[in-house]
């Protein structure tokens, strides 16, 4: 059984919203919209190819953070120069994703597959042959466009195509791609490391790649109709400064001595003007329904409320994964297969629980999950905030799983709860504002935390460093907890059937 989309077009018309996956007037569409609840096989291969690909460009984010002292000596380069592979990363990204709606209205669901994974993949394959860190930055940011244009074509298909009583178990899944590739990628490079070059980190993932594209371009079906429409440059191009300038500024406070330099406080005043200037220009589109993130979807309390959890919850995540292997490295002296190993226990737990955690969802809601998280998140960091040079190995990871627990009962939670309101011409800018916000909060909080260790660090040692940084993160997750009280159980948009042969 196969489903139609374009039958619905005339309906439901919302010019220039520029859904990811439907045809251009942004239609209701398929399973969400019809009355039985099982899927159809076609359905089912879609968001499982689109899946897969998702964790491999996922887990190719994070797999760098156990090499950059690797890197520093490889390529001679110091350690403020090293975090940009994984801050510049997480800002083309950020820039690339409020981009995406355009992108799948003008092209075919098989097109804009094939150039998500056909950028990750010509990235990958050239930073295996980087010669220097310039290169291998360009690479970086090559893979990170692929990369952002995958996210939103998979949050939006399933809101395309699952049914509202089944997003709870398909998100439970989605959750490990958003949240155990980023806990695996450590251990994959660690056991790389161990016995080869930093180069076969990519190595290893090329072929994966290739295989991703090669399944897509077999089984991959189109959803909906290409369209015009124009992408409005000047929001494009205040993007570049608005996150740039913040995360910037961020990962430049206190880098001298006498406190904040006149750089970061430069970038931090640009960025916030820039983004004013953003926002204020998607408010004026919105006029016209021409926006390139429609603000709208703020509208939606729940919407609003799951977005600024997944920001809190982001800065935890990207906080550990990036400060507890300089912990395990640094001060407790690890190797990079053991540092890996130690993380590994945690990024299972958070795969298990997925897809229970999805049907739990569907029966309770979100508010008893979130709350269980959130106090697992903070309990966890502050912990992580006590650590010493003497602190058993095995209390480290017992903590990484709980605050692995912790954030798998707010994921799958939060993007269900949120999404879930929005009308169908909203689906493609909620997931672009979901993971745009995503991106920006890990980028920002990794920025952050990074340098408070630095400072702290260079005056009062590497363990004053830590406590530090984990103290700032366990504080920012407190905001978790007041957020996850206010989570209620949402129901989908209402859409009119669409008609399915």
């Amino acid at each position: 059984m196969s489903t139609d989309v374009n039958s619905n077009a005339a309906r439901d018309p919302a010019p220039g919203a520029a859904p990811a996956i439907p045809a251009p007037a942004a239609a209701p569409t398929v399973a969400s919209t019809v009355a039985p609840i099982k899927m159809s096989r076609e359905s089912v291969t879609i968001i499982v190819t689109l899946l897969v690909s998702t964790f491999v460009v996922i887990l190719n984010e994070t797999i760098m953070n156990v090499a950059l002292q690797r890197l520093m000596v490889d390529l001679g380069i110091d350690a403020p120069t090293v975090q940009w592979l994984s801050t510049g990363f997480m800002l083309t990204m950020a820039v690339v994703i409020p981009t995406t709606g355009f992108i799948l209205q003008r092209l075919s669901t098989r097109a804009v597959f094939m150039l998500a994974m056909g950028l990750f993949s010509g990235g990958t394959l050239l930073a295996s042959v980087a010669p220097g860190f310039e290169v291998l930055l360009l690479a970086r940011i090559v893979q990170a466009g692929g990369t952002a244009i995958m996210l939103p074509l998979l949050m939006t298909t399933i809101l395309t195509l699952v049914p509202v009583e089944r997003r709870g178990a398909v998100m439970g899944n989605v959750s490990i791609a958003i949240s155990v590739a980023p806990a695996m990628g450590p251990t994959v490079s660690g056991l790389i490391l161990e016995h080869f070059s930093w180069r076969f980190m990519f190595v290893f993932v090329l072929p994966i790649a290739l295989a991703a594209f090669a399944i897509g371009f077999r089984y991959l079906t189109n959803i909906g109709e290409t369209g015009k429409t124009r992408l409005d440059a000047l929001s494009v191009v205040l993007t570049v400064p608005a996150f740039g300038g913040l995360v910037y500024g961020l990962s430049q406070i206190g880098g001298g001595r006498g406190g904040p330099g006149a750089p970061a406080v430069a970038a931090l005043a640009v960025g916030v003007v820039a983004l004013l200037a953003f926002v204020l220009r998607q408010l004026r589109l919105q006029k016209s329904d021409a926006p390139l993130l429609d603000l709208r979807a703020f509208r939606f309390r729940m919407f609003t409320v799951s977005v600024l959890l997944l920001v809190v919850a982001m800065v935890a995540l990207f906080g550990a994964v990036i400060l507890l292997p300089l912990y395990l490295q640094e001060i407790r002296g690890l190797k990079s297969l053991e540092t890996g190993l130690a993380l590994l226990p945690g990024g299972l737990a958070m795969g298990l629980l997925g897809p229970f955690i999805g049907r739990l969802f569907d029966k309770v809601g979100p508010l008893p999950l979130t709350v269980t998280g959130s106090v697992l998140m903070v309990a966890s960091l502050w912990q992580f905030s006590l650590l010493d040079a003497g602190t058993p190995v095995g209390w480290i990871i017992a903590l990484h799983v709980a605050l692995s627990l912790g954030l798998a009962l707010l994921f799958t939670p939060a993007f269900t709860t949120g999404l879930n309101p929005l009308p169908p011409h909203l689906y493609s800018h909620g997931s672009a504002i979901m993971s745009t916000l995503q991106q920006v909060a890990g980028a920002a909080g990794t920025a952050l935390l990074v340098s408070i260790y630095a400072v702290v660090a260079a005056g009062a040692g590497i363990v004053a460093g830590m406590h530090a940084a984990f103290l700032t993160a366990a504080v920012i997750a407190l905001a978790a907890v007041v957020l996850s009280a206010l989570m209620r159980k949402t129901a989908g948009a209402e859409q009119p059937a669409a008609a399915a042969h």
